[in-house]
Formats: C-alpha cells, sequence, structure tokens
C-alpha cells in the first residue's frame, strides 16, 4: 500500500526570507500545522506551529532561523516506511519530492484515514501507554510546561484532585503554548515591531515584546483547569484501533484517554502510538535489517535484533522503530580472525543514533557499536531530562515568551 492517492498537491510554500511574523499570521488564519520553506524555489524544510509559538525570535526575523529539516518521500511510497519516518523525523507532515521537484505533502492525518480499516485488528490495549503522567486542574501552567520537558511528553490528563482517579480534562503543550502566546499579544496590542519602533523613537522601552518576564511567570501561575479541553474522546482497552481513531477525529484531538470500567484513567492512546503500530511486522519483532551477513560467523541476527532490544527497554520514554546493521571486512587478522567495521543505525521516535566500532570478529564489534550507541543515548537522555526544576520565569524563557536579544 503506497502513498500515491493521499499526496496533497495544493499547498503554499513559503520562502526562507518571510517574516516570522508572516508565519504566525498563516497559523492564525487556518489549522494547518506546518508550513513549506523553499530556498530559492527548492524545497529547505518545515516550519510547525509548536516552532513558531515557542520561539524567542523577534516577528521581523526570517523563516529561515526557525526551518527544520525532515525526512522526504516519493509519490509512491510505502504507507509503512512513511509512517517510520513521520515518528523518526518528530512531523505529522512530510514532504513529497519527484526527484528535486516538490509536488505534494502527506500529513498524518491522512495516511491514518487510508488505513482505518486495517486498523480494525488491534485494539486500543495492544498500543496503550499505562504508566500515564497526569496533572490535577489546580496545577500551574507552569507545572504542566515543566513536566512536558521533562517527561518528553505532549498531552497531559487532568485528574480530579479528590482521588486522582477520575478524568476531567486534557492538556497539550499546543493549548499551553497557544493561549500563553495569544494573551500576550492581547496584553501588548498586538503589534511586536510597532512597539519596537515607537520604543526606539522615544528613546526609551514601554514595556513592548522585549520586557514580558514578569507576565509571562503570571501566566505560567494560572490553574491548567483554564487551558485545558473538557470534552474529551474516551475509550475502552478493548475498543478496535479504527474505532480509536474515529474518536480521535470526532473530538479533533490527537490522542484518547482509555478508561477502565469504573471511569478511572487507565491510559492514553495517541496518533504516534497508532503510526508506531503501522511499522510492525506481522511478528511484532524488531525490524532489523543486517548487511554483510557472510560475516557473521559468531552472530545472528535474533541474536543482534535482541541485544538492540535489551539496550533500549532501558529508556521507556524512546520507542525503537528499526535497526540496520553493516559489517564490513578489513584485510587485518589477528590469529586468522578478521578485523570487523560494524555500523549500527537506530531509528527512534527520539531521531537517529549512528555509531561504528571496529573489533576481531564480529561479535566484538558489534559489542563496540552498540556501546557507543547507548552513550549516545544517554548523552541525549541527559541533555533532554534534567532533575533539577525549572521556574516559571525560566521557563518563559525557554519556551520563547520573553522576545528579548
Amino acid at each position: 500500500m503506497d502513498v500515491t492517492d493521499i499526496v496533497d498537491r495544493e499547498f503554499d510554500t513559503y520562502d526562507e526570507t518571510t517574516a516570522v511574523s508572516k508565519l504566525r499570521g498563516a497559523f492564525d488564519d487556518s489549522s494547518r500545522k506546518a508550513l513549506v520553506i523553499t530556498r530559492d524555489g527548492r524545497f529547505e524544510g518545515l516550519v510547525t506551529r509548536r516552532d513558531v509559538l515557542s520561539s524567542h525570535e523577534k516577528t521581523s526575523r526570517k523563516a529561515r532561523s526557525l526551518v527544520r529539516p525532515v525526512p522526504t518521500i516519493g509519490p509512491d511510497e510505502d504507507i509503512r516506511e512513511v509512517a517510520r519516518l513521520m515518528i523518526a523525523g518528530d512531523t505529522n507532515v512530510l514532504p513529497v519530492l519527484d526527484g528535486d521537484e516538490l509536488v505534494g505533502l502527506v500529513r498524518a492525518d491522512d495516511l491514518l484515514r487510508r488505513v482505518q480499516a486495517s486498523l480494525a485488528i488491534l485494539e486500543a490495549g495492544d498500543v496503550i501507554t499505562t504508566d500515564v503522567v497526569s496533572i490535577e486542574p489546580d496545577e500551574s501552567l507552569g507545572r504542566a510546561l515543566s513536566t512536558f520537558r521533562t517527561e518528553r511528553i505532549r498531552h497531559l490528563p487532568v485528574v480530579s484532585s479528590e482521588d486522582g482517579a477520575d478524568v476531567v480534562g486534557i492538556v497539550s503543550l499546543s493549548d499551553v503554548l497557544e493561549f500563553v502566546t495569544r494573551e500576550l499579544q492581547r496584553s501588548q496590542g498586538g503589534n511586536a515591531d510597532a512597539q519596537s519602533r515607537t520604543a526606539a523613537s522615544s528613546g526609551g522601552s514601554h514595556g513592548g515584546f522585549g520586557a514580558r518576564e514578569g507576565e509571562s511567570a503570571d501566566l505560567l501561575a494560572l490553574p491548567v483547569r483554564n487551558v485545558m479541553v473538557e470534552a474529551l474522546g474516551t475509550t475502552r482497552a478493548e475498543e478496535s484501533l479504527d474505532e480509536v481513531l474515529e474518536t480521535m477525529f470526532e473530538f479533533g484531538g490527537s490522542s484518547a484517554i482509555v478508561l477502565d470500567e469504573d471511569g478511572s484513567l487507565a491510559g492514553i492512546v495517541t496518533k504516534t502510538d497508532m503510526l508506531e503500530s503501522l511499522t510492525w511486522s506481522e511478528e511484532r519483532q524488531l525490524p532489523i535489517q543486517v548487511f554483510g551477513t557472510d560475516l557473521m560467523a559468531e552472530t545472528t541476527r535474533d541474536g543482534l535484533a535482541e541485544r538492540i532490544e535489551d539496550v533500549t527497554r532501558k529508556y521507556r520514554d524512546m520507542r525503537l522503530l528499526e535497526a540496520k546493521v553493516h559489517f564490513q571486512e578489513h584485510t587485518e587478522r589477528l590469529r586468522g580472525t578478521p578485523l570487523v567495521l560494524a555500523r549500527v543505525r537506530l531509528y527512534t521516535d527520539r531521531g537517529l543514533f549512528i555509531a561504528s566500532g571496529e573489533g576481531y570478529g564480529d561479535r566484538h564489534a558489534f559489542s563496540l557499536a552498540l556501546n557507543a550507541v547507548e552513550r549516545q543515548i544517554l548523552e541525549g537522555k541527559t541533555d533532554g531530562r534534567t532533575k533539577k526544576s525549572a521556574t516559571d520565569s525560566e521557563l518563559a524563557k525557554m519556551y520563547g515568551w520573553v522576545l528579548s536579544d
């Protein structure tokens, strides 16, 4: 099954020199989640709604400062590969190139609609995340943002403070970003550039978009109930995945709350979980490709897959999608055993990890390469997760609501 019939060939593009203020306007006027950025007429990358909302860039800055590279696909790409690339690239939109020419876009919602009937073979319980982090309605938006950051998640079920079980709403990272951005713009009268020019001409600052730290911190002190969505899409673990998807479309959400028989919180299912299910093999084993199998004297494909899964299983916030292992022989030998180069590539929802190792024999080389990959994962985990709780002021700076130089 390929994406030929779901490629959207009508789309707008924005040159890399487009002002960020114009990009914000494009998002305000539509339900789009990503904009296509070009350079000299050629595809350059995407700017997402979240990129713009969480940016510290002034509105006079150009699109090139926010553009992110994403994987590209061909007009007849296989749907499973598209799902894998969306997860690995952390994007719900993929550009379609025919040669060097941008000919269309494929969106996650359209892809899921295309395969919705096939999802009926799975249940919500097959993809559910049960280790759910939740928040109470009276906790602050700053606490929510801190949780999004440290837990590397984008949705927080809001549970009753009385017993911690009754789900009363849900809040997403986008909900918080849009709320704070909207309120800050409203309090400042809207046009950042105009205010900056007025301040400059009068020889001083009148607050403007460059002095909003206090206001943003005040907004982050507001309770989550101010932003949470109360109209929930809920499901049960035994409900088929196609029905869960229909619930998401009905409520306009990207996740569904899974409830126990007594109505308490059991877990959460997201559209990303559904995309990931499309990448499973029939046996639901790790998809692993091995190149240079003639050099595997001490290892087997199943053995390699098991060791890779043992490593990645340690990191519950990371999903492993696919692995590739390359073996290459050198002429050097030690007591008859060749020097082997092993290269390991792990495609995950946190990005692509690549490392190499050289050793005498395939087992030694693979072990060194896998150890190097794990060090990369650990470094990424350390950079992305910190035990230090950010203050509301620090969060305001982190998410770009102090638009100063």
